[in-house]
């Protein structure tokens, strides 16, 4: 299990297991996370899974895809750290993960 720490933008924060292979947004879905809307399920067909990377974590999570910046460009208040949590797939390497989730979704 992937231990990650959801904080929404007032500072609440859940933290919930995921599989690893699983996404963060289904983890984050799986566990009703506040937060994370999620309408197309996944496909990075919309930005309603926006998140930020918690500090000192974006080397392990990696650069986002071509396709998933294309993607951001329809998240509102876009930042160095933003990624698509449906494109952050799990890993032993991501356990203890920190996101934080945007006031608004889309």
């Amino acid at each position: 299990m992937v231990a990650i720490t959801f904080i929404e933008f007032d500072g609440t924060s859940h933290t919930v297991e995921g599989l690893e292979g699983a996404t963060a947004m289904e983890t984050a879905v799986r566990n009703g996370v506040p937060g994370i809307v999620a309408e197309c399920g996944g496909a990075c067909a919309c930005a309603t899974c926006h998140v930020y990377v918690g500090e000192g974590w974006m080397d392990k999570v990696g650069p986002a895809s071509e396709m998933e910046e294309g993607m951001l460009d329809f998240a509102t208040d876009v930042r160095p750290n933003s990624r698509l949590s449906c494109q952050i797939k799990l890993t032993a390497a991501l356990d203890g993960l920190v996101l934080h989730t945007p006031e608004t979704q889309g």
